[in-house]
């Protein structure tokens, strides 16, 4: 089992920026991809961004490119996620995601993960 704490939603302005963090407990962080994903009010979750097990590989979609950022301290068991130049349409709640595997890859489907986190807010005011 892993559990998965957010931290770091709240509330900015149009251009501001927060960063996500994501705090695993439980079985090695190590042996987990990790992702990032979004939900804003009457939507589907969507994928935003998700790194390897090792750190080797992220991606970030297209919305986010350039201005999102994913990375992941395997000594602290954090996974993070760097948002800058925010806009309105970033509002959402987002969740972090873990996968157990040893392949060094990325994974973008929702089913795909094993576990998840509650959640933290962040909303961008314009």
């Amino acid at each position: 089992q892993v559990q998965l704490v957010e931290s770091g939603g709240g509330l900015v302005q149009a251009g501001g920026s927060l960063r996500l963090s994501c705090a695993a407990s439980g079985r090695t962080f190590s042996s987990y991809a990790m992702g990032w994903f979004r939900q804003a009010p009457g939507k589907e979750r969507e994928f935003v961004a998700g790194i390897s097990w090792r750190g080797s590989r992220s991606y970030h979609v297209d919305p986010v490119k350039g201005r999102f950022t994913i990375s992941r301290d395997l000594a602290e068991n954090t996974v993070y996620l760097q948002m800058n130049s925010l806009k309105p349409e970033d509002t959402a709640v987002y969740y972090c995601a873990a996968k157990g595997t040893k392949l060094e890859s990325v994974w973008s489907s929702r089913g795909a993960y094993d576990y998840w986190g509650k959640g933290t807010q962040v909303t961008v005011s314009s």
